[in-house]
């Protein structure tokens, strides 16, 4: 539900306009400024005449891999350096000054980087005028016959034109020109500056074709700035105060009848020169805000709009005044407008009011690439997404023109520095896409219903008359006004009427026969007035009857003229529709293509991964068999060596039991000799025990553990003590400084040998400063051996000096540390010389026997002392 402001008037619906099916793109134009310096680098070239190609400097990368990426764009017509305002007028403007004298609207404007000649391009200097000055010359060379008098079209302050009659604008002139001051005098008598005058050459003049001269003219020009989001008006004179100046009041923008927008309360100055109306614009350049920044000494800090209202009336039926009729009057208007360039305030050096400006210029600027993005998208894509020209005042202004209120044109000013080339990239993709923006075809004016040639119709009247006079002979049918003439000139003079004497009979008859004589002539004149009045009805008649036939005749032909119409029409729509039909098309062929693209890429990314996870497979499997292979050879090592550790396991206990048997024996028989001894009488003591040690019982050898039957005798106890052969130290023992490469990853396996290396640096990582101040290198590496255990390789080398300054290490020598599990009896001896502790009994000697037979050490040295012995560990085992 819509609520309506209470005490507000509703709002109208916008007229219908005659809607035309016809588009047209954009017309973006590239014109590339000259290098400032000779040393400067180019990044921009020409290659034909709608192509150029944007080259990045060195040290800025475009693309993720870091590589320098070439651009190319492409414009409707391309203007190098060596092109001059006259061409670039030829392409740009003049189609638009045309259109503005044939009723049709028009817009043009500038965008470009700040610095990148948009002003030069709009304005021009003296001797080169730029595209406003050469638009005006045209214009007035084109209507300069045909211009109204001053004040006959009269503006109404709400976007409309008023027509007055020559008496009205008569009295308005006396009466403007009575309330100016008189040091100042009107527009039109005021001296032109010198560069005004020479903005542009005879020579490079033009004009319009194909006006409508039953038609009078009228020009009106404004001059607005845009700055900072606000609209200012340059041409309103404003009286100044030197003790307190008043700041410029801002104007705001509203609709008019026809949903049009304008600036409400905007000055329109009527001028009847294109020196006067440039006289008016360079008045309110003055105006214009302007600083001096790092980049442009003369940088625009507002958008200025320069606006040409063209009112045009036709002439009444007689060809001779107005029309007095305010709907017959057609306003057309050209904007050309001078954007604001883009800057960066790193770049500028901005700071407190620049930079506030540069913020607006900026924002401004990016809702105007927002609005033509939309538009692109609605029209390519079907959308119907809201577009906002109200974010921005430009925007905002412009928006009629961007619905299809007239042709739209942009000139894209480009710096080919190398500084700007970041900025210059950003306005090419915006000059790219505002060509795919397409704008509705704006619809001739209607045709007034009177006869055209109403101008010289009477000339045009005379020519045909003379003509038939002639072809009817004669004098008088020839030239009547000529025989009347000769008629008046062949009257008699009067004689004098003075009379002197009563008896004068000579004044009065002279006089009476000069009067017959002059009615004759008279007579003889009304004769010839009413022949040639009669000759011009049969005229008038003949041209009647003619003109009916010819009426007749264009009305059959109009007849044939409208069915044709209606075929071309019809044509038409099925062009268009047909052209619609084509783009929607194209649309889905680039979608499809594009959704192709990407499949193929999605293709080609999942078949690069399936190779490789198919190779990563293969390695897997590879790495698989290869562990299977490796894990069975462990297997069976670790089954062949649990075999001998059984096997071994067995002897053991079997020579433990034999051990344990052959004590129970020596007790036994120990026992029986104490016994023996106690019943003989007079025996004398046993003699005391020996202090010194004796000698330990030797364990049996390998082959004396294996399983055999155990003898009927048993082996005499051993007394010898088993002591362990000495191992020589290892070779990095030596007196040379040693580099211990030890990696973190080393574990400590406890082995019985260890390496002892007193003068060493101690490194995880070898580094050159280590390396020159040492003799000998060694590496600690470990491994996991073919049976299971972790062993240690000890890989010593020489350091050598090179010839290039370095170290390098040779290597030499290999030594192995490795862990092995043996079996012991768990008991130790009381006492390393086989003495009995001070709390055993004098009679146990059989308790060292039990000792010194528990005991049992085994010390299998390595077969191969040299470079690569083995260092085999000792583990102890207690006696279950």
């Amino acid at each position: 539900m819509i609520r309506q402001a209470k005490g507000k008037t509703p709002r109208r619906p916008p007229p219908k306009k005659p809607s035309s099916n016809q588009k047209d793109p954009v017309g973006v134009y590239c014109r590339v400024r000259p290098l400032g310096g000779e040393d400067e680098e180019c990044c921009i070239e020409v290659i034909s005449s709608t192509t150029i190609q944007l080259h990045a400097p060195e040290g800025f990368k475009t693309n993720r891999n870091g590589e320098y990426k070439e651009t190319q764009c492409s414009f409707k017509k391309v203007f190098g350096v060596s092109v001059s305002q006259r061409e670039l007028f030829e392409y740009v403007a003049k189609p638009l000054v045309d259109d503005l004298i044939h009723g049709k609207n028009g817009l043009l404007f500038t965008y470009g980087v700040t610095g990148s000649g948009k002003t030069f391009t709009m304005t021009g200097s003296p001797g080169q005028g730029g595209l406003l000055p050469r638009s005006l010359d045209m214009i007035f060379n084109t209507i300069g016959p045909y211009q109204a008098k001053r004040y006959v079209f009269k503006t109404d302050d709400k976007n409309g034109m008023d027509v007055q009659s020559e008496v009205d604008a008569l009295l308005e002139r006396q009466r403007r020109e009575n309330n100016l001051p008189a040091p100042k005098a009107t527009p039109s008598r005021q001296k032109l500056d010198p560069e005004i005058a020479d903005m542009i050459k005879p020579e490079e003049a033009y004009k319009a074709d194909g006006m409508d001269e039953d038609s009078s003219y009228s020009i009106f020009v404004s001059y607005i700035e845009i700055y900072n989001n606000y609209i200012y008006d340059l041409l309103e004179e404003n009286q100044e105060d030197a003790i307190k100046p008043k700041p410029p009041q801002s104007k705001i923008l509203r609709e008019d009848q026809n949903h049009n927008m304008y600036v409400s309360g905007c000055m329109e100055v009527e001028v009847k020169s294109a020196e006067e109306a440039f006289q008016v614009f360079w008045r309110g350049q003055k105006k214009r805000k302007i600083a001096n920044t790092r980049l442009n000494r003369e940088s625009s800090r507002s958008h200025s709009v320069f606006i040409i209202k063209l009112a045009q009336a036709p002439l009444d039926a007689d060809g001779d005044n107005i029309l007095q009729d305010k709907s017959q009057v057609n306003v057309s208007q050209l904007c050309l407008v001078d954007l604001a360039g883009s800057e960066r305030t790193g770049r500028t050096g901005a700071e407190g009011t620049r930079i506030r400006e540069a913020g607006n210029i900026n924002q401004s600027l990016l809702t105007l690439r927002t609005c033509i993005e939309i538009l692109r998208e609605n029209q390519m894509c079907g959308t119907n997404k809201m577009v906002p020209y109200r974010d921005s005042k430009v925007t905002h202004l412009f928006k009629n023109y961007f619905d299809g209120e007239g042709k739209v044109k942009m000139v894209v000013c480009v710096n080919p520095k190398a500084d700007d080339y970041e900025e210059t990239l950003l306005v090419m993709r915006f000059a790219e896409m505002t060509q795919e923006v397409e704008i509705a075809r704006p619809v001739d004016r209607p045709i007034c219903g009177f006869t055209p040639g109403r101008r010289n119709r009477n000339q045009a009247f005379k020519e045909e008359l003379s003509r038939k006079l002639e072809e009817r002979g004669g004098p008088v049918d020839r030239d009547v006004p000529s025989v009347i003439t000769h008629l008046v000139h062949s009257l008699p003079p009067l004689p004098s009427s003075e009379l002197t004497d009563p008896h004068d009979d000579i004044t009065l008859p002279r006089l009476i026969e000069t009067l017959q004589s002059r009615h004759r002539i008279r007579q003889m004149m009304i004769e010839e007035y009413n022949k040639a009045a009669n000759m011009m009805k049969s005229m008038l008649q003949e041209l009647d009857s003619n003109l009916i036939s010819k009426d007749n005749f264009i009305h059959e032909q109009n007849g044939k003229l409208f069915e044709k119409d209606k075929v071309i029409q019809t044509n038409k729509a099925e062009i268009e529709r047909l052209e619609k039909k084509t783009k929607m098309q194209e649309h889905k062929i680039d979608i499809l293509q594009k959704t192709t693209k990407i499949y193929e890429d999605d293709k080609r990314s999942l078949r690069q991964e399936l190779e490789t996870r198919e190779q990563r497979l293969h390695r897997e499997l590879s790495e698989k068999r290869r562990m299977e292979q490796r894990m069975h050879g462990v297997v069976s090592d670790t089954q062949h060596k649990w075999e001998k550790e059984c096997e071994r396991r067995v002897n053991a206990m079997q020579l433990e039991m034999q051990n344990k048997l052959w004590v129970k024996d020596e007790k036994l028989k120990q026992l029986k000799a104490i016994v023996t001894e106690s019943k003989t009488p007079g025996r004398p003591d046993p003699p005391p025990r020996q202090t010194q040690p004796q000698p330990q019982p030797q364990r049996p050898s390998r082959e004396e553990r294996l399983p055999a039957k155990r003898s009927a005798s048993p082996s005499p106890v051993p007394t010898a003590t088993p002591v362990r052969p000495l191992h020589r130290r290892s070779r990095s023992a030596g007196g040379e400084k040693w580099v211990d490469h030890k990696p973190a990853s080393s574990l400590d396996l406890g082995t019985v040998l260890q390496p002892v290396i007193p003068n060493a640096i101690q490194v995880s990582a070898p580094s050159e400063k280590a390396l020159s101040k040492c003799d000998r290198y060694v590496l600690t590496h470990q491994e996991v051996a073919s049976d299971g255990e972790i062993q240690t390789k000890l890989i010593k080398g020489e350091v050598i000096k090179t010839r290039g300054g370095g170290q390098a290490v040779q290597f030499t020598d290999i030594e192995t540390l490795k862990q092995e599990l043996t079996t012991v009896s768990s008991r130790k001896r009381k006492s390393s010389e086989g003495t009995p502790a001070s709390g055993d009994r004098t009679d146990g000697a059989w308790t060292d026997v039990e000792t010194r037979c528990s005991v049992a050490v085994e010390m299998r040295a390595g077969s191969n002392m040299g470079p690569g012995f083995e260092h085999h560990g000792i583990t102890k085992r207690r006696k279950p």
